[in-house]
Protein backbone atom coordinates (compact mmCIF):
# COMPACT_ATOMS: atom_id res chain seq x y z
CA UNK A 1 0.00 0.00 0.00
CA UNK A 2 1.49 3.34 -1.02
CA UNK A 3 0.07 6.69 -0.03
CA UNK A 4 0.30 9.62 -2.41
CA UNK A 5 2.59 12.53 -1.66
CA UNK A 6 -0.52 14.74 -1.85
CA UNK A 7 -2.38 12.72 0.79
CA UNK A 8 -2.62 14.13 4.32
CA UNK A 9 0.55 13.25 6.21
CA UNK A 10 -1.43 11.31 8.85
CA UNK A 11 -2.63 8.98 6.08
CA UNK A 12 0.92 8.56 4.77
CA UNK A 13 2.12 7.72 8.29
CA UNK A 14 -0.68 5.17 8.73
CA UNK A 15 0.07 3.53 5.38
CA UNK A 16 3.77 3.25 6.17
CA UNK A 17 3.13 1.72 9.58
CA UNK A 18 0.58 -0.74 8.19
CA UNK A 19 3.07 -1.88 5.58
CA UNK A 20 6.01 -2.19 7.97
CA UNK A 21 4.36 -3.48 11.15
CA UNK A 22 1.07 -5.15 10.15
CA UNK A 23 -0.66 -3.70 13.22
CA UNK A 24 -3.71 -5.16 14.90
CA UNK A 25 -4.60 -1.63 16.04
CA UNK A 26 -3.41 1.73 14.76
CA UNK A 27 -4.37 5.32 15.45
CA UNK A 28 -2.53 8.33 14.03
CA UNK A 29 -3.41 11.76 15.38
CA UNK A 30 -2.35 15.09 13.89
CA UNK A 31 -1.56 17.23 16.93
CA UNK A 32 -0.14 20.16 14.95
CA UNK A 33 -2.96 22.58 15.86
CA UNK A 34 -1.91 22.31 19.52
CA UNK A 35 1.60 23.48 18.57
CA UNK A 36 0.82 26.42 16.29
CA UNK A 37 3.46 29.10 16.59
CA UNK A 38 5.78 26.83 18.58
CA UNK A 39 9.23 25.71 17.52
CA UNK A 40 8.96 23.22 14.68
CA UNK A 41 5.63 24.56 13.43
CA UNK A 42 6.27 25.08 9.73
CA UNK A 43 2.79 26.47 9.08
CA UNK A 44 1.72 23.39 7.10
CA UNK A 45 -0.56 22.10 9.84
CA UNK A 46 1.27 18.77 9.54
CA UNK A 47 4.31 18.80 11.81
CA UNK A 48 3.33 17.17 15.14
CA UNK A 49 1.80 13.69 15.40
CA UNK A 50 0.91 10.98 17.92
CA UNK A 51 0.86 7.31 17.01
CA UNK A 52 -0.71 4.49 19.00
CA UNK A 53 0.15 1.16 17.43
CA UNK A 54 -0.34 -2.45 18.51
CA UNK A 55 1.61 -5.03 16.55
CA UNK A 56 2.85 -8.60 16.97
CA UNK A 57 6.20 -7.25 15.74
CA UNK A 58 6.65 -5.64 19.18
CA UNK A 59 6.36 -8.88 21.18
CA UNK A 60 9.35 -9.34 23.42
CA UNK A 61 10.91 -6.01 22.47
CA UNK A 62 11.87 -3.17 24.78
CA UNK A 63 10.15 0.20 24.57
CA UNK A 64 13.21 1.62 22.81
CA UNK A 65 13.35 -1.20 20.25
CA UNK A 66 9.65 -0.69 19.49
CA UNK A 67 10.17 3.04 18.96
CA UNK A 68 13.11 2.29 16.69
CA UNK A 69 10.88 0.10 14.49
CA UNK A 70 8.34 2.90 14.18
CA UNK A 71 11.07 5.46 13.48
CA UNK A 72 12.63 3.21 10.83
CA UNK A 73 9.31 2.94 8.99
CA UNK A 74 9.01 6.74 8.98
CA UNK A 75 12.72 7.69 8.69
CA UNK A 76 12.51 9.91 5.61
CA UNK A 77 9.41 11.68 6.92
CA UNK A 78 11.08 12.29 10.29
CA UNK A 79 14.04 13.83 8.47
CA UNK A 80 11.94 16.10 6.27
CA UNK A 81 8.29 16.57 7.25
CA UNK A 82 7.63 15.45 10.84
CA UNK A 83 8.96 17.68 13.60
CA UNK A 84 7.60 15.72 16.57
CA UNK A 85 6.22 12.19 16.94
CA UNK A 86 4.82 10.74 20.17
CA UNK A 87 4.80 6.94 20.03
CA UNK A 88 2.78 4.46 22.07
CA UNK A 89 3.76 0.97 20.90
CA UNK A 90 2.32 -2.22 22.35
CA UNK A 91 2.22 -5.91 21.54
CA UNK A 92 -1.20 -7.61 21.42
CA UNK A 93 -2.48 -8.46 24.89
CA UNK A 94 -0.54 -5.73 26.69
Amino acid sequence: MTASATAPLAEVIAARLKEALHPTRLHVSNDSAQHGGHMGDDGSGESHFSVSVESPAFAGLSRLARQRLVNAALADLLATRIHALAIQARAPGE
